[in-house]
């Protein structure tokens, strides 16, 4: 309900897509061409995109149908969503509940990645927002080192743990080890994997069995749509772990998602058909159930 009601308020403010963002949509197709000759057969695979952001400065450019329109043509299964205000994410589920995945953002606006975490005026939104509304996970959040230790912080992990919700955490290596040192039974998304090095996100998946790693904003994995020796080794030894996902943190960002779409099955066909199903959906779906089944 609230969803629908925030997407009456703002239909009289949302206009639709400019020449610009038409402009920005032709650039990234272009750009993006030679990674969407996919091999035959590719394009049929089934995507969970993990990490989709719908904030306020995207909402007039691209107005909340046209959204789950490019969700949509982008052949996606689900789309784990979370949005700087929330409204966002409550209006594209308000539209299409089957297929974005709400995920709770403690920021209500842009320009607080740095200082969400010392505000405790975020822990009141996120109860709000819980008490009003059903969500899979909190996140995407940044947090490193430190940052886990404040109040806020330890508060959203006690908050992820009472609903039943995975964190998504853009952080280090040591934010995720203080996350993990509040609550072992913690579900955590690392959020690009952490830009860690292939032997890093090894050390960290085998400390932690409740850690899954997303994709987004990575493609050292799979030059020229082949996946190179050492995450292939990766990929095999925690098939069920990553997940892909674009990132779309600025609105142009948008007119990446299809195209990233084509990109990512072309490089799962080059893996065992188990292992490419594994990380193109399953592990998604797998990290959801997991979080609301914990102890």
């Amino acid at each position: 309900m609230m969803g629908r009601r925030l997407l009456l308020r703002y239909q009289g403010k949302i206009e639709v897509a400019t020449d610009m963002t038409r402009i920005f949509r032709g650039l990234a197709v272009l750009l993006l061409w030679p990674l969407v000759n996919s091999p035959l057969g590719a394009r049929e695979m089934e995507i969970v995109d993990v990490h989709i952001h719908y904030s306020h400065d995207a909402w007039e450019r691209l107005p909340p149908k046209q959204a789950i329109t490019m969700l949509r043509e982008a052949g996606l299964r689900k789309a784990f969503v979370s949005s700087s205000s929330d409204d966002g994410t409550l209006m594209l589920h308000a539209l299409a509940p089957e297929l974005v995945v709400p995920v709770l953002r403690p920021y209500r606006r842009r320009g607080e990645i740095s200082t969400w975490m010392h505000d405790p005026g975020v822990i009141d939104f996120l109860r709000q927002r819980l008490a009003d509304n059903e969500y899979a996970g909190i996140g995407e959040f940044h947090a490193f080192g430190e940052d886990v230790e404040t109040a806020v912080m330890q508060e959203v992990i006690r908050l992820a743990r009472e609903h039943k919700l995975f964190l998504h955490a853009h952080s280090d290596s040591d934010a995720v080890e203080r996350i993990f040192a509040t609550d072992p039974q913690a579900r955590v998304l690392w959020a690009h994997s952490g830009f860690a090095s292939v032997a890093e996100v090894r050390r960290m998946l085998s400390r932690h069995d409740n850690l899954w790693a997303d994709l987004a904003f990575r493609s050292e994995h799979a030059p020229g749509n082949r996946v190179s020796p050492e995450w292939l080794a990766l990929f095999e030894d925690f098939p069920d772990r990553f997940m892909p996902g674009t990132d779309t943190y600025t609105p142009e960002r948008w007119y990446y998602v299809r195209p990233h779409a084509e990109w990512t099955r072309g490089w799962l066909s080059d893996l065992p058909r188990e292992l490419a199903q594994n990380i193109a959906w399953r592990n998604a779906e797998s990290l959801v159930r997991s979080s609301r089944t914990r102890p």
